[in-house]
């Protein structure tokens, strides 16, 4: 270094703690960067990311040290008062554009000031130290690292940009203002105006006051107050000062060294950093309280998009028609033969009910006509996804509607495979239905035993057509018939109450099978629409609660 000796040993700094409610707001803003990926305009997040790897840099350095930096544009004389408040021919000065094209630093106490000016980057040969002997008068300042930054007007790329890096990591920002052009526009829009909000960590030097009277000073400080409120600088730290006198400079002095003694604007300048972004993050919220929007989706809404999924799939068409294709099939079995002879003639049941292909269909969900249709599909996710987003942001409204709609090629498919696996076997044949079939035409072997026998006693015993054979020797007893007529009528009977019987028991069979394949096709339809929609649907409403649980402690 140099009282010039350049250079600052390193040091290990000592990390500086900040005050209560920056670690937590800082932890909401890092919680924020997290979720806001997707949703928050990429610009904001890299500006807060900034903010936060900025915030733990600061941090870990020295909490002894004040980092002051003179900013202002060519002519402002800002080179020439960060002399007069080293007391050192420190930084050039001249009129030429730019006069200072690199940052120099002086510093008020060495210890611990290295790695915080080798995260500042300020070169080796542009550091200072004020030596011992001459921090006699400035022992107030002791812990000052003031850095006279590049014109920020300059027409040198790389030094304006190293003046807006500075600017932007400074503890505490100097604006050095010329009387004659304190009002620049380029100064108060490029800078001031996006630091509004950072009014305790920036201070205004009205330089050259030695040209003007006192009343013309005065009006000055006035005038250029008034634009700075106008900016959205709530309460503009303004001063007069002067390098070309004795003692021009105090009044600077004693705001630095005050906040050098108080050792806090450091954290200030965090807490202004974090506080612009929440307020740009706060524009992110919606007309209504976020908090009325759901975090999970709700048991209502579960039934609601499994019935509207079961529809879309045909469930209660496929049931139905199970139903029917069983009782009609039936009747092939356990149908009263007679019945079903004379029903020939009418035609075939299953024809007419238009069901002769649909266990084909139902074993082929995907192509058939009871395949889930897309459009109703896509109707009932989207139903949902409204619903649940009503209230919300729009860009979180989008987020939830893409969850929604995440796998929505992928739902008809695998529901139409999923009801494939337990679609019924329409041509199978219970055991039951076998026994009752040989009921059935054991009644119709004795009906038409019976009805020979009548013949045959006829022919014999009216008619006189011959000798009955010897082991039917009855045949000619006329006395037989009503016995015979009677099991003949016994057997009719039995076979209409077995058939109709028989009927009462596939219809109530058929009932049963058909809520079992309707609950079991719902409990899959409901298992896939958990893991294809609501799963999704669900990580993105924790996503938006979390997001403005975050936004409420930022704001805090």
């Amino acid at each position: 270094m140099s009282t010039a000796t350049t250079g600052t040993p390193s040091i290990p700094a000592g990390g500086g703690r900040p005050r209560p409610g920056l670690g937590s707001r800082l932890a909401a803003l890092s919680r924020l960067v997290e979720l806001g990926a997707g949703t928050v305009d990429p610009g904001l997040l890299e500006d807060a990311t900034q903010v936060l790897l900025r915030a733990g840099d600061r941090l870990k350095l020295s909490s002894e040290h004040t980092v002051v930096a003179l900013a202002g544009g060519t002519g402002s004389g800002k080179s020439s008062l960060f002399n007069s408040v080293s007391g050192l021919e420190l930084s050039p000065t001249g009129v030429r554009r730019p006069t200072t094209s690199r940052t120099h630093a002086c510093v008020w106490g060495l210890e611990g000031a290295g790695p915080l000016l080798d995260w500042l980057q300020i070169e080796w040969r542009h550091r200072f130290a004020r030596a011992s002997a001459l921090d006699k008068g400035d022992g107030h300042l002791h812990g000052l690292i003031l850095l006279d930054l590049p014109d920020h007007d300059s027409i040198r790329a790389l030094t304006d940009h190293e003046a807006d890096r500075l600017i932007g990591i400074a503890d505490l920002v100097v604006w050095v203002l010329d009387p004659q052009k304190y009002a620049d526009a380029s100064t108060h829009l490029r800078y001031i105006a996006e630091l509004s909000g950072h009014d305790a960590v920036t201070v205004y030097a009205l330089n050259h006051a030695d040209r003007l009277s006192p009343e013309e000073l005065a009006e000055c400080v006035a005038d250029l107050t008034r634009l700075l409120e106008k900016e959205g600088v709530k309460n503009p730290r303004v001063v007069a000062t002067s390098a070309a006198v004795p003692r021009g400079s105090e009044d600077l002095k004693a705001v630095l060294a005050d906040a050098v003694s108080r050792r806090r604007a450091a954290i200030q300048r965090l807490e202004a950093d974090v506080e612009r972004v929440t307020r740009a993050m706060s524009e992110l919220l919606p007309e209504t309280d976020p908090a009325a929007s759901p975090a999970t989706v709700d048991a209502a809404r579960r039934v609601g998009l499994t019935d509207a999924l079961c529809d879309a799939t045909g469930v209660p068409a496929i049931g139905e028609a199970m139903e029917n294709v069983y009782a009609a099939r039936s009747a092939t079995w356990v149908g009263w033969p007679y019945a079903r002879w004379a029903g020939r003639l009418q035609g075939d049941p299953l024809k007419n009910l238009r069901l002769g292909e649909l266990r084909a269909e139902i074993g082929d969900v995907p192509g058939g006509e009871v395949s889930a249709q897309p459009a109703e599909v896509d109707n009932a996710v989207q139903a949902l996804a409204d619903g649940l987003s009503a209230g919300m942001h729009e860009s979180w409204r989008s987020r939830v509607r893409q969850a929604a709609r995440s796998h929505i090629r992928d739902i008809p498919r695998a529901m139409a495979d999923e009801l494939s696996l337990i679609a019924p076997r329409l041509d199978r044949v219970p055991g039951s239905w076998r026994l009752l079939q040989l009921w059935q035409w054991l009644l119709v072997v004795i009906f038409v035993a019976g009805l020979a026998w009548c013949g045959a006693t006829l022919a014999y015993g009216v008619l006189g057509a011959g000798a009955p054979p010897s082991a039917l020797g009855g045949l000619s007893d006329l006395g037989t018939l009503p016995w015979v007529g009677l099991i003949m009528i016994s057997a009719l009977g039995l076979g209409v109450l077995s058939a109709v019987a028989a009927r009462n028991f596939v219809v109530l069979a058929a009932g049963k099978e058909r809520e079992h394949v309707e609950r079991e096709m719902r409990r899959r339809v409901a298992a896939l629409s958990e893991s294809l929609v609501i799963a999704p649907v669900e990580h993105e409403l924790g996503r938006h609660h979390d997001f403005y649980e975050a936004l409420r402690s930022l704001q805090a």
